[in-house]
C-alpha cells in the first residue's frame, strides 16, 4: 500500500489521532518513570506489552537488575554550597546535559508510531544521546537527520563483507558512533512471547486481529496509521540494504550466522570505523579487557536488560570490578534504571554515563514525542534534587563513598 501525500484525503487513522491528541492526558500527570508503563500497559496489546516489558525465561536477570540498585543507600554529605549543581556530563569529547541517553529498542514502532525518529527528536532536543537498533524499522538515514545525537547499534554475522558494506552505510549516514552489540550470538528463549502470541516474524492470527480490536487506541493510532502512511514496515537498519518486512519468513536467513561473530571481527570493525567505537554487552573482566586491546573506545556493562541469558549477573554488580580492571577507557551501564537515583548510584559506582530503554518506549507509546521529553525531563530533575540532598556539586564529584552495598 502506498503512502498518502500531501493533499490526499485525510485518513481514518489520523482522524483518530487527532481526537486523541484532543483528550490526550496532560504528560505532566506523568510523575514517575513506572507511570509511563502503568498506562502503557492498558493502551498497548497484551503481546506487545508482554515484548517490552519481558525477558527471557523465567524474568530472573530482569529482577536481579532491578534488585542491585535497591541494595546500594547513600551517605549524604551536608552543608555544601549545590546552589549552582551541574549534571553536564562529557562523553566521547562532546558535552550532554545529563550523564544518561536512549538505549537501543528493535522494532519499536510497531508498539509506538514511528517510536524511533519520536526518541530521536526529543534526545536530540534534550541534547542527550540516542541509540537506534539495527533491528529498527524506520531507515537510519532518516532518524539520523531527524536526531543528530543519534548513535548507531549494529547486529552483526561473522561475515567481513556484510560488516564492510554496513559499515560505509553508517558512516555515509553521518553518525559518529558505531555500538556493537556482542551478546547476542542467537535468540534467546523468551517464552513470555510465545505465551502472548507473539513472535517476529509477525504471523497474522485470530489472537492478533482480537489483540488489535480490543485496544483500539493503538490499533488506530500505531498500526493503522502506519500501514496507511509508511506500507508494511520492514526492517531497514540491519544490513546495507533494506531487510525483510517484519511478516517475512526470510528473517532468520537475513540475520545471518550471528554466532560465527568474534574478537577478529571487532578488529576488523576498528580498521574500518573511524568515529567512536564501543562494544555493548560486557559483563567479564577478562572481555572488557580485550575490547580495550582491540582499540575499542568505550564498552556498555549490559546483560541485554534481562532478554538475552537467563540468571547473567546484574551490570551494576560487576561494574566495580570492570572499572578498577580498565579504568583508562570510557565505561557505560545499563539495565534495571528507572530513577534519577539509579544513575547515580552507577555514577558513584565508576559508570561514566547509563542508557536508559524499556521506560523510553513506554513513553513513547501513550504520548509520543511529549511522553519521551517528560521522561528526559522526569530523569534530569531527579538527577538534579538528589545531587542537592547528597552534597553534590558537580557530577565528577560523586565518589563510591556516597554509597554503601546493604543486604
Amino acid at each position: 500500500m502506498t503512502a498518502l501525500r500531501s493533499g490526499d484525503t485525510e485518513s481514518v487513522p489520523n482522524i483518530a489521532v487527532r481526537r486523541r491528541e484532543k483528550v490526550a492526558i496532560d504528560s505532566t500527570r506523568y510523575l514517575s518513570l513506572e507511570d509511563f508503563e502503568a498506562a502503557a500497559r492498558r493502551h498497548l496489546p497484551r503481546m506487545l506489552y508482554g515484548f517490552i516489558s519481558g525477558g527471557a525465561e523465567t524474568n530472573a536477570s530482569i529482577r536481579a537488575n532491578s534488585k542491585s540498585f535497591q541494595n546500594y543507600y547513600f551517605i549524604p554529605r551536608v552543608l555544601t554550597d549545590v546552589s549552582a549543581r551541574s549534571h553536564r556530563k562529557t562523553l566521547f569529547g562532546r558535552s550532554y546535559a545529563a550523564p544518561f541517553g536512549i538505549a537501543p529498542m528493535g522494532a519499536g514502532s510497531i508498539c509506538a508510531y514511528r517510536s524511533d525518529v519520536v526518541m530521536a527528536r526529543a534526545a536530540s532536543d534534550g541534547d542527550i544521546p540516542m541509540v537506534l537498533s539495527a533491528s529498527s524499522l524506520i531507515p537510519m538515514e532518516e532518524v539520523r537527520q531527524a536526531g543528530p545525537t543519534t548513535w548507531y547499534q549494529a547486529y552483526l554475522p561473522g561475515d567481513p563483507a556484510r560488516i564492510q558494506r554496513l559499515v560505509e552505510r553508517v558512516a555515509a549516514a553521518g553518525f559518529d558512533a558505531f555500538v556493537l552489540t556482542a551478546d547476542v550470538p542467537v535468540a534467546a528463549n523468551r517464552e513470555n512471547n510465545i505465551r502472548n502470541g507473539f513472535d517476529v516474524p509477525i504471523r497474522p492470527s485470530f489472537r492478533l486481529v482480537w489483540e488489535g480490536l480490543t485496544h483500539p487506541s493503538w490499533l488506530l493510532s500505531t498500526f493503522a496509521r502506519t500501514i496507511v502512511m509508511h506500507g508494511v514496515p520492514c526492517f531497514e537498519n540491519m544490513d546495507a540494504t533494506r531487510g525483510p518486512p517484519i511478516i517475512s519468513r526470510h528473517l532468520e536467513r537475513a540475520l545471518g550466522n550471528r554466532d560465527q561473530l568474534s574478537w577478529d571481527h571487532v578488529r576488523l570493525i576498528r580498521r574500518l570505523w573511524k568515529g567512536t567505537f564501543i562494544v555493548k554487552g560486557i559483563l567479564s573482566v577478562a572481555d572488557a579487557r580485550i575490547a580495550r586491546d582491540c582499540g575499542v573506545d568505550g564498552i556498555i556493562v549490559s546483560n541485554h536488560g534481562g532478554r538475552q541469558l537467563d540468571s547473567s549477573i546484574a551490570p551494576l554488580n560487576v561494574l566495580p570490578q570492570i572499572v578498577k580492571a580498565v579504568s583508562d577507557m570510557t565505561i557505560m551501564l545499563d539495565g534495571g534504571i528507572r530513577r534519577g537515583s539509579d544513575i547515580l548510584k552507577a555514577l558513584a559506582l565508576g559508570a561514566d554515563f547509563v542508557f536508559v530503554g524499556r521506560p523510553f518506549l513506554f513513553a513513547a507509546a501513550v504520548d509520543g514525542q511529549r511522553g519521551v521529553r517528560r521522561t528526559i525531563d522526569l530523569l534530569s530533575s531527579e538527577i538534579s534534587r538528589n545531587m542537592a540532598l547528597l552534597g553534590l556539586h558537580d557530577l565528577s564529584d560523586i565518589r563510591p563513598d556516597f554509597v554503601a552495598h546493604v543486604g
